[in-house]
């Protein structure tokens, strides 16, 4: 019979994943075929500080995996630069609208 006591405690780690060895790696791949994206977790370290990371448990170890996230922050200043200018837009709308034309009436 086992208790709690005799269990032995994992060691914890916090690790980047590009200091990662590439065993370790490998099993990141094993363990997250797809892509880990859905699985990070975001880490609070502070105001403001933070970092997002995934979680990688071997035998004897419990790894908090930093992962390096691009987070897109830029805004656009101008609705054009997104959608195009008015002329744009308009001169799509015509088009669309002749085409439907076209399919309601096909003589």
């Amino acid at each position: 019979m086992t208790n709690s006591a005799d269990k032995k405690q994992k060691k914890r780690v916090v690790v980047s994943y590009k200091n990662l060895s590439a065993e370790l790696r490998e099993e990141v791949k094993k363990k997250y075929p797809n892509g880990y994206t859905d699985n990070m977790i975001r880490i609070d370290k502070g105001p403001g500080d933070f970092f997002y990371a995934i979680v990688l448990e071997t035998e004897d170890t419990s790894y908090l995996i930093k992962v390096d996230v691009k987070v897109d922050d830029r805004e656009i200043d101008d609705d054009k630069d997104f959608f195009g200018d008015e002329d744009e837009i308009k001169e799509n709308d015509e088009m669309m609208e002749a085409e439907m034309e076209e399919m309601e009436d096909p003589d």
